[in-house]
């Protein structure tokens, strides 16, 4: 087992084995019967071609899963919309046929948010990958659901700025604007949520409408309702994401990452909320224990001392840098960290943050032919070295790592999938940890989001108030529960 610590306030909840067990038994309450989708299907295809629509067993496969444990149900059909006006004419001929629609990125995603659980359509948005109204001076971007993350930053490379949340996988920009999704820059730049401006959205009829209006982007508005944050980590269930207008940043004039080892995961936790505490501006800071550093060294062939470790950057003027590294130096030494390892260029300091990211496979190498599963929660700062103890303590019989930021961590475990006994000890384990993050004034998720496995600790989170605004607003924006039913609520 594996565990992570990260810079949302995140933490991932459970997966009870009646999850799996649902996905594969559930009706297809709403696919067409008595030869009705031999009128969908040509209707489909005279929107986006011949080319753009496939009954094939291993693409509807491919695209009913993603990189979680869930194995759910692929859809009926695919469908490969190349414009905003495509997808629209899609969605209104699943509403008017009841169809499910699914929308489907990159299938990046950790909670099972992509299963086809009723049937349906899956929207796969990757053939919508153009880059639209960069505006330079003005710090933002307009991009489509096929761009990714490292499209963009290539796209951006020339023009002295970048988009830096950054989450690991290279996941598309408008499936990371539904999941709310974070990553290692989190702490100085924040999440999708603070970085989106505006959306374009399809709706469950096949309406279109702008979160802030078309063609709006100021950085900062009092004008209405925010719906832009209605659906960024609505992952899929009111409507289908075809446009995000992101904030951009100009690329630092200095980056600078370290290294530092402690004598204990107490210690390392407690330089991190420390750090944080002083109001450092530093852009990254990770957590990693003593196993999760042993398995990365085995699996990119580095030599980290195998002690509970963490990984800093460092983003500024040479000037800013000198005070930040100053300041963090004098309070991980004061906790027993080493002297620091420096990364200074930019192919070292990739090389290390590959590190951190190929955390996922170094876990899955532990254990070969086994399957990982991850789970995040996110508690408030103060609370970050009691939940972190807590969970090390908890997970002493398996191996664990961590990321850490700002009360967000991860814990990935390796498990044998066809191991009952092993795969309720590890549902048990998520469970008990998302109620320790909530008995914290914490939350079951900070990053992954809640799809399949998530929905009954969101409702111990939320309380059943909430969650009745949260089922009005899904009824009155998708009454026929056709945007990707079964999950959050």
């Amino acid at each position: 087992m594996t565990f992570a610590l990260g810079p949302t306030r995140r933490l991932y909840a459970h997966l009870s084995t009646s999850n799996f067990v649902q996905c594969r038994t559930i009706k297809k309450e709403h696919t067409l019967k008595n030869g009705g989708w031999e009128r969908v299907i040509p209707a489909f295809r005279s929107v986006c071609g011949e080319d753009g629509v496939s009954l094939g067993a291993a693409v509807r496969e491919q695209h009913g899963r993603d990189e979680s444990v869930h194995r759910c149900r692929p859809p009926d059909v695919v469908v490969w919309p190349r414009s905003v006006e495509e997808v629209s004419a899609l969605a209104k001929i699943c509403h008017h046929h009841h169809l499910p629609i699914i929308p489907f990125g990159t299938g990046t995603g950790l909670e099972g948010g992509v299963g086809a659980l009723k049937g349906g359509v899956c929207f796969s948005l990757r053939n919508m990958d153009r880059v639209l109204d960069l505006h330079q001076e003005d710090f933002d971007v307009s991009v489509e659901p096929g761009v990714t993350r490292k499209g963009l930053n290539s796209y951006l490379r020339d023009t002295g700025l970048w988009f830096p949340v950054d989450p690991g996988a290279d996941a598309s920009l408008c499936g990371m604007a539904a999941t709310s999704a974070s990553g290692t820059n989190a702490v100085r730049y924040g999440t999708m949520r603070e970085n989106v401006l505006n959306l374009e959205v399809v709706l469950a009829d096949g309406s279109i409408i702008h979160t802030a209006g078309r063609g709006r982007r100021p950085r900062k508005t009092s004008a209405g309702y925010n719906l832009t944050n209605l659906f960024v980590g609505s992952e899929g269930t009111l409507g289908v994401i075809t446009k995000t207008t992101l904030r951009l940043y100009g690329v630092p004039e200095a980056m600078v990452s370290a290294v530092c080892t402690f004598p204990s995961v107490q210690a390392a936790v407690d330089s991190t909320v420390q750090v944080l505490q002083t109001g450092v501006p530093i852009a990254r800071i990770e957590f990693l224990d003593d196993v999760m550093i042993d398995a990365c060294n085995s699996f990119n062939s580095l030599s980290y001392p195998v002690a509970p470790t963490l990984f800093l950057e460092f983003h500024g003027t040479e000037k800013s840098l000198e005070e930040q590294v100053t300041v963090t130096e004098e309070i991980t030494q004061a906790n027993g960290g080493s002297d620091f390892s420096w990364a200074r260029d930019a192919e070292t300091r990739g090389r290390l943050w590959k590190a951190r990211h190929d955390a996922w496979y170094a876990a899955l190498a532990l254990r070969p032919g086994c399957k990982a599963y991850s789970t995040d929660v996110c508690v408030p700062l103060s609370r970050l070295p009691q939940i972190i103890v807590e969970t090390k303590e908890d997970l002493m019989l398996n191996g664990l790592t961590g990321h850490v930021g700002d009360g967000n961590f991860h814990c990935i475990m390796v498990m044998d999938p066809n191991d009952q006994d092993e795969v309720i000890r590890v549902h048990e384990f998520t469970e008990r940890l998302a109620r320790r993050a909530l008995a914290l004034d914490g939350t079951c998720t900070g990053e992954h989001g809640v799809g399949l496995g998530k929905r009954a600790l969101l409702r111990e989170e939320m309380g059943p108030l909430a969650i009745e605004v949260m089922q009005g607003l899904k009824a009155t924006l998708d009454p026929k529960n056709l945007m990707n039913p079964g999950k959050v609520l």
